[in-house]
């Protein structure tokens, strides 16, 4: 997945309603909101969205969470490691 539109393909886990945008508005309703099904970039649910679904991919993979970093996973395997981390300012808060 591109980084660069990793926020727009998570999945929501909880109710996010906008405003109907300045231009878009449907003509006969204007009082309307519209429901999100995937996260927005600049929305503040979208970096949780973004971690859930990388923290449950990692996992998934075999990766298991540090203990002293959440951003950091650790992977096993044999006689080789391998550890990887993400980084990103939306992320720390």
């Amino acid at each position: 997945m591109d980084v660069k539109s990793a926020f727009l393909n998570c999945e929501l886990h909880e109710e996010v309603y906008v405003e109907q945008s300045p231009g878009f508005i449907l003509k006969g309703e204007e009082g309307k909101v519209l429901r999100l099904v995937k996260a927005l970039y600049g929305l503040r649910q979208a970096p949780r969205a973004w971690y859930a679904k990388l923290d449950g991919s990692l996992l998934k993979l075999g990766f298991r969470r540090s203990n002293f970093e959440h951003a950091v996973y650790l992977r096993d395997h044999q006689v080789s490691k391998l550890s990887t981390g993400c980084c990103s300012k939306a992320l720390v808060a």
